[in-house]
């Protein structure tokens, strides 16, 4: 079993606040409920998507020590790709044109 195909741990998603997916220590992201904390920072506390990822991944998640990181969709169209490791295989594209495809930082 992984963490990714766990609802509320590896990949979560609501139509008022964002989508997540995960990658990393399985295991942290578990105990953390990691993507579904972003949307409840979100919803709860008005964070935008990019600070409830940096909350979770570079605070909630480091202090558990969990290394790994998230691509996530706000409700606006908005990207955001945060990791606490070395390198993380990311990308994105948005209806603007925008690509983006990076592994390190």
């Amino acid at each position: 079993m992984g963490d990714t195909p766990v609802i509320g741990s590896g990949t979560y998603a609501n139509n008022k606040t964002c989508a997540i997916s995960c990658t990393g220590h399985g295991e942290i992201f578990l105990r953390a409920v990691a993507a579904y904390d972003v949307s409840a920072l979100m919803e709860y506390k008005g964070y935008s998507l990019h600070q409830a990822m940096e909350e979770v991944v570079n605070k909630k998640l480091l202090a558990m020590d969990g290394e790994g990181g998230m691509i996530g969709v706000d409700a606006q169209g908005n990207s955001a790709l945060v990791f606490n490791s070395d390198g993380m295989y990311r990308g994105f594209r948005n209806s603007e044109g925008v690509n983006e495809v990076q592994i390190y930082r």
